[in-house]
């Protein structure tokens, strides 16, 4: 990866639909050379998917939160993330090192939402939860 690839994927995190003549004008490239380098990206697993990134109080989900929570034993962490798939309301995971195994990040409508989430992830093998409520975000990247 050189100095043009790190420019190419800068503007493509801020917008990842922007058109390959715009994005070859914006790191000083014809459009196809930018096409190739983007394909190239794609297909070396460099750039993993494109995506839209929705702002979940759009649908309702105005509330969010953390939870980080650790598993109870015998519960497999791959059986738990399939378990997660299925919930709505959990917008990502991570598997942490620390006190606890999983940070979720999640957005439900209300308090009572949370709630039934937190129960639904200690009835899926969540032995222990804490919950920090989301008050801002700024989005850096």
């Amino acid at each position: 990866m050189d100095a043009l690839d790190r420019a190419i994927l800068r503007q493509l995190r801020d917008d990842a639909r922007v058109s390959f003549r715009d994005l070859g004008e914006a790191v000083g490239l014809s459009a196809n050379a930018v096409a190739e380098r983007v394909r190239r990206l794609v297909s070396s697993g460099t750039i993993r998917r494109f995506r839209a990134d929705i702002d979940p109080a759009a649908s309702g989900a105005r509330l969010a939160a953390f939870v980080d929570l650790r598993l109870a034993s015998g519960t497999a962490a791959d059986a738990f993330e399939a378990a997660l798939r299925a919930m709505p309301g959990v917008v990502s995971a991570s598997l942490t090192t620390g006190n606890f195994d999983y940070t979720l990040r999640v957005a439900v409508a209300d308090e009572p939402a949370l709630v039934a989430l937190i129960e639904t992830l200690r009835a899926r093998g969540a032995s222990e939860t804490h919950s920090r409520i989301i008050l801002r975000e700024t989005v850096l990247g």
